[in-house]
């Protein structure tokens, strides 16, 4: 057991208190491996993925039965919320046999983001 004299011991703790802090913003560690999000403008999107957030903005009717489902961002590359607050939906694809990659994530504050490689990146939507 390491032993150390008073004075050694609070500069010791001392530095440890200034490491653990050191390069760290104070609420990083509670958000885990944020991402600065890109931005898109809702014209910039493909139609099916402005026809989609037409759909999510008045209720549906959803073309899928997945459409509305809980988006667990487990990844955290969106913004940290509560479980349930993100829901996904499909973004149809021309010519894919199946729903494909593309989805927007809305938030129960209105705000809306767009995956085309199925959840591997994000654009926050400007609309």
């Amino acid at each position: 057991m390491l032993l150390l004299r008073a004075g050694a011991a609070a500069s010791f703790v001392s530095l440890l208190v200034a490491l653990a802090g050191w390069g760290i913003p104070s609420d990083a560690s509670a958000r885990g491996p944020q991402r600065e999000l890109s931005v898109v403008a809702f014209a910039q999107l493909p139609v099916e993925a402005r026809h989609t957030i037409v759909l999510v903005r008045g209720g549906g009717p959803f073309p899928y039965e997945r459409d509305g489902v809980v988006f667990g961002n487990f990844e955290k590359y969106l913004p940290q919320q509560n479980r349930g607050y993100y829901r996904e939906y499909t973004v149809a694809t021309p010519g894919a046999a199946h729903r494909g990659a593309r989805r927007i994530i809305a938030g129960r504050g209105g705000e809306l983001y767009y995956t085309d490689d199925h959840y591997r990146t994000f654009k926050r939507i400007r609309e």
